[in-house]
């Protein structure tokens, strides 16, 4: 049942989170802060609300499974994995350090709570297919969920894996796009449009929402849903902020691939009331 307390958990939660990616990012002076950020609400409902998982028995069969397909994120994943406790907050400080098991990117052999591997834009999706396919085929109740960047729709084998999904009737499986607007390189209209997002999933089948991505209620909404939606597969457009949490950071596409520098990292936790 989603109470005003369990609203005002999962909000603390997603806060708590941001605080541990930007400390995690600072510490290994690399990777992804942008993304990172605007993501983490989707994934604090998705590891605390909504999926059903066990992190002392990842390997748990019925357990559902969660894809980071935009796996340059993999700090919002780290921080989800180590809060519901799959490994210790202590590892979090090892982020892309030779001989962690947090690596740039999601390793499934390394890191306890990682589906798959993920990396390559636009593969994690074509996986999540499968796991959803091979879910069904076992007549296990297991739903699967995938997460997106809306920069990452350029790669021709979304396409692909949408069209299977909804080929195969995929009610399981719920894609998530992270669409804060910006890759790398600038704004996405920019360098390639991917838009209209929700109409070219609707032509090919699938049930499309869409989400204020920092509004946790509206997000436990959607994902009940899809849940509920009989005979093809969800997909949720997240609306989001690149950077969402920390004024400075947000909106930039500079900050994409940047971490924060220690006097950021200081007016960062200051802004989100971490002492």
């Amino acid at each position: 049942m989603l109470t005003d307390q369990t609203l005002r958990d999962l909000a603390a939660t997603a806060r708590h989170l941001r605080v541990e990616i930007l400390k995690m990012l600072n510490t290994a002076r690399s990777g992804h802060t942008g993304g990172s950020l605007s993501a983490i609400d989707v994934m604090t409902v998705l590891y605390f609300h909504s999926m059903r998982h066990d992190p002392s028995n990842p390997s748990w069969e019925d357990r559902d499974r969660f894809v980071l397909s935009k796996g340059h994120a993999a700090p919002a994943l780290y921080a989800c994995l180590a809060e519901a406790g799959y490994f210790s907050r202590d590892d979090l400080k090892t982020l892309r350090r030779l001989g962690s098991h947090l690596q740039g990117h999601p390793d499934m052999n390394k890191t306890p709570g990682v589906e798959v591997c993920t990396g390559s834009l636009g593969q994690g999706i074509s996986q999540a297919v499968g796991l959803a396919l091979a879910a069904r085929l076992e007549q296990r109740s297991t739903r699967v969920y995938t997460l997106l960047g809306d920069g990452e729709l350029q790669e021709g084998q979304v396409w692909e894996a949408a069209m299977a999904a909804a080929h195969f009737g995929l009610d399981n499986l719920c894609a998530i796009i992270d669409a804060n607007a910006l890759q790398i390189d600038g704004e996405v209209a920019k360098v390639m449009n991917v838009a209209p997002i929700g109409p070219k999933f609707l032509a090919f089948n699938w049930h499309v929402l869409e989400v204020d991505g920092h509004d946790i209620q509206a997000i436990c909404r959607a994902l009940d849903d899809a849940e509920k939606t009989p005979g093809r597969p969800t997909l949720i457009i997240a609306r989001t902020v690149k950077g969402k949490g920390v004024p400075f950071f947000e909106h930039k596409a500079s900050y994409h691939g940047v971490p924060p520098s220690d006097e950021e990292l200081g007016q960062a936790l200051e802004h989100l009331g971490h002492s």
